[in-house]
Parts: C-alpha cells; sequence; structure tokens
C-alpha cells in the first residue's frame, strides 16, 4: 500500500525535485545564453554550470527534507505546498550565493540565477500541482486509502463522518466507530460505518485491523480519558487526532498559540493580526489613497461646487463611527442631506424617498460619489480602502445583542469597500448577511483578495440601488 511505501515516495519525490532542477537549468541557460532575446556578456564554459546546478540541486533536496516538504500533505491546500516551494528555493538559491561568494566564485551571472529560480519555482509547482490533481482523482476511484477508526458515535463523530463522506478525493475510509453507550447506530444512521465496539477495546482493534489514524471525537466529560487512549495509539504507532467538542465555537481555520509556556486553541485566526501583513496593508492604502483623491479630485470640486449652490450648510458631512479595536472616529462623506440636529442623523436610517435629501445629495449618495472624502480617512489611518464598513454607535449597540459575532468586524480597521459591498450587500440589506462576509474577509484576508474586492467594486459600477 502507499503509505508502507512512504519512505519510498519521498525519495521519489526528491528524485523528481533533482531532475526537475537539471531540466530548468537547461532552459535557464538556453533562455540567458543561446536564445538571443536577452543580452549577456561572454558567459563561463557550460560545464561550469553545471557544476553549479548540480550543487543547488542537492541544497534545494535537503533544504526540502529538513522542512519536511516531502511528508504527506493530503490533508493540505495546494496553496501551502506553492508557499514551501517558494521558501524551499529562495532558501536554497541564498545559501548558492553565500557558496559562491565563500568560493569567491563572481563571474556566475546573477540575472541567469534570478531565472533560474523563477524557473524552478514555476515548473515544480506546475508538476506538484499535476500529481495533486491526479492523487484525487485516484483516490475518487477508490485507491490510495487511508483508514480511520472514529472514537464516538454520537453526533461529534458522525458530523465528521458525513463531512468526510463529501470529500472523496481525500482518500480515507472510515473502518468503524467505538462507543461505550451505543452498540449499533440509531435508525436514521444505519448506513453509516458500524460501531465494532467500545474504548477499551481500542488496542485490541488496532492490532488486528488496519488503521492509520484515530479521530477522538468524545465529548468534553470523556476527557480523562484522551491519556490512556493517546498512549494506545502511540504504542501501536497510529496517528491521534482530537475534535474539540467546542468547535461550533471556532471559526473554520483555529491555530494554537503559546502563552507563557502553554499551548492555547486561538478562537479567531486573522491574518491581519501580523505585523508584516498590517505594515504591508497600510502601505498599500497611504499609496491607493493618494491615487485615487488626485485621479478623482476634479469630480471632488464639482461635488464641491453642487453642494454650496444647491443647499446652505457644510459641505462635508462628518458622523461618528466605531471602528478598529471599537475606537471612534469622525468619518467624513459629501453632505447629501438638509442640516439635521445631530441626533438624528445619529440614531436615524435613511428611507426610499428620504425628504431629508438634496437633489444634489440623491445623485451622491446613487453614484457613491459622496463616499470620496473618505480616502481622507484612509490616510489618517481610521479607513482602509477594503474591509467590514463602519458603522455608528447607537446601531452598534443595539446589533451586537441581537446579531451574533457582529462585533468580530472591529478587529480590523473598516473600509470603503469590503467583500459584502463587492457582493451586492449595501444600503438597505441584511445584516447578517453582511456580518457572515465581514468575517470570512477579516479571516481569509490576502493582498490578492483585497485587489480582487477592489476589483469587483470597480467592475460592478458604483450606482447603488440600495442607497436611499
Amino acid at each position: 500500500m502507499i503509505r508502507q511505501s512512504q519512505g519510498f515516495l519521498t525519495q521519489l519525490y526528491a528524485i523528481a525535485d533533482f531532475i526537475a532542477i537539471q531540466l530548468m537549468f537547461l532552459l535557464s541557460w538556453w533562455l540567458k545564453f543561446r536564445s538571443g532575446w536577452i543580452p549577456f556578456d561572454s558567459p563561463l564554459p557550460f560545464k561550469h554550470y553545471v557544476m553549479w546546478s548540480v550543487a543547488y540541486a542537492f541544497i534545494a533536496v535537503a533544504v526540502s527534507y529538513l522542512v519536511n516538504f516531502y511528508t504527506p500533505k493530503r490533508r493540505k491546500r495546494f496553496s501551502f505546498e506553492i508557499l514551501k516551494i517558494v521558501q524551499v528555493h529562495v532558501l536554497s538559491l541564498l545559501m548558492l550565493l553565500s557558496l559562491l561568494f565563500i568560493l569567491k566564485e563572481v563571474d556566475v551571472s546573477r540575472s541567469y540565477l534570478l531565472l533560474f529560480l523563477v524557473n524552478n519555482i514555476l515548473f515544480i509547482s506546475f508538476y506538484r500541482y499535476m500529481i495533486k490533481v491526479s492523487l484525487k482523482r485516484v483516490r475518487r476511484k477508490g485507491y490510495n486509502k487511508q483508514f480511520i477508526l472514529i472514537l464516538g458515535a454520537g453526533s461529534l463523530g458522525r458530523q465528521f463522518y458525513t463531512r468526510l463522506k463529501q470529500h472523496p478525493e481525500l482518500g480515507y475510509e472510515v473502518v468503524g466507530f467505538l462507543d461505550d453507550f451505543q452498540e449499533k447506530h440509531d435508525t436514521a444512521y444505519q448506513n453509516y460505518k458500524p460501531i465494532i465496539g467500545k474504548i477499551d477495546d481500542l488496542e485490541t482493534i488496532l492490532n488486528e485491523v488496519i488503521v492509520d489514524e484515530v479521530i477522538i471525537a468524545l465529548p468534553l466529560d470523556a476527557h480523562r480519558k484522551f491519556g490512556s487512549i493517546i498512549n494506545t495509539c502511540e504504542k501501536i504507532g497510529v496517528k491521534t487526532l482530537i475534535i474539540p467538542d467546542f468547535f461550533d465555537f471556532l471559526p473554520s481555520r483555529p491555530y494554537f498559540d503559546n502563552f507563557a509556556d502553554m499551548p492555547l486553541i486561538n478562537v479567531r485566526d486573522i491574518p491581519l493580526d501580523e505585523l508584516r501583513n498590517r505594515l504591508f496593508k497600510r502601505a498599500f492604502d497611504i499609496a491607493f489613497a493618494l491615487v485615487a483623491i488626485v485621479l478623482t479630485m476634479p469630480v471632488m470640486l464639482a461635488a464641491v461646487i453642487a453642494i454650496k449652490l444647491s443647499s446652505p450648510g457644510p459641505i462635508i458631512f462628518k458622523q461618528e463611527r466605531v471602528g478598529l479595536n471599537r475606537r471612534t472616529f469622525m468619518m467624513y462623506k459629501f453632505r447629501s442631506m438638509k442640516v439635521l440636529p445631530e441626533s438624528a442623523s445619529n440614531t436615524e436610517w435613511t428611507v426610499e424617498n428620504d425628504p431629508r435629501r438634496t437633489k444634489v445629495g440623491t445623485f451622491l449618495r446613487k453614484t457613491s460619489l459622496d463616499e470620496l472624502p473618505q480616502f481622507f480617512n484612509v490616510l489618517f489611518g481610521h479607513m482602509s480602502v477594503v474591509g467590514p464598513r463602519p458603522e455608528r454607535p447607537y446601531f452598534v449597540e443595539q446589533f451586537k445583542e441581537e446579531i451574533p459575532k457582529y462585533m468580530v468586524k472591529h478587529h480590523i480597521r473598516p473600509g470603503i469597500t469590503g467583500w459584502a459591498q463587492s457582493n451586492g450587500l449595501r444600503g438597505d440589506t441584511s445584516i447578517e448577511e453582511r456580518i457572515q462576509h465581514d468575517i470570512f474577509y477579516i479571516e481569509n484576508w490576502t493582498f490578492l483578495f483585497d485587489i480582487k474586492i477592489i476589483w469587483r467594486t470597480v467592475i460592478n459600477g458604483f450606482i447603488n440601488k440600495n442607497a436611499y
């Protein structure tokens, strides 16, 4: 079976990577020195580059072993593999450059090495993707199986079994359940794998049945049994995984943290908690806001003139909103309504055909041009270009009691546009749906995700039929 030949497969991956690197060496050599597409000085002899290509291949394979790149990854997303590939080859190139520096090999073309690096990353990513797709097809047909034993036939174990059956491409097969309180499933679950014993039968069953992983899906009041279960599994050499009985409270991708040398489950994985991500997003926000202000300056000047001529009152409407870490700030808009008492503007929703709007204001709200001053909020650090839309304190206090997880949106800076808004959830739409989209964005933020949201906002247009 595949699992019995994992050592062989690891060696096969290493050999395949070695061959792939040599192929990319030949391609990079041809592109740099023979194609005529890239200018170059007189190259070193071909055999000289062959020598360093072989050295690089050995370094890359060694680094891959060190970072466990050749271990099974059937449960991992392909994005994880791409990240590993980039890490392995960037680190390998840095090690090669260090070696070249120590040996005073200064004549090796640096542009060739860069081309070599890029080709390696692209080609190895491509062939690994093809392998992953092929393995998924093989597993769907019932080959390359891994066998699982579920401890606990209650709601937790049944829910895991149901979800596992929805992903045949993972190649897992449940051999059965162990449970202390049931001998067979209820009538509604007769199509499930059978209950083949009690928890105390675990060691006997592991010795008699082929099992690769044991899933502990027991309730919290059975935690006293976890120690003996884990000891039994490790004695036999079987992997153990635990589904926490409180997993309904956790996000889709919780992670373990460390505090005072104690492992903790972080119930909200927020990529923007990392300093490098925050700095990158902030730099992008400042650059984007500056460009947007310059490009829209003629439109903003026209709006200023139109507002001033159409109705008395200030041009900019300032309103208190709740932002990052529940701190309040003044959000700027072009005024679109007649001057109102502050209490009314802070506690009342706008409605269709709202008599408080001015004619110019109606146009500004429909086209979202009233939001343009918020790019200054971005520059001041109150907001981001992309993020959950901020709300007034009066409604925040109301929604946090009525809508589950509403306050999670305040873990990051609010935005001018967001995942909810780019999906049409603007104006008079479901608050619950907006929060679901906001939480998804918060837990899955990437720079490319921001670009996607901005692009969708632009493509879908600025006309908002729900803006009153």
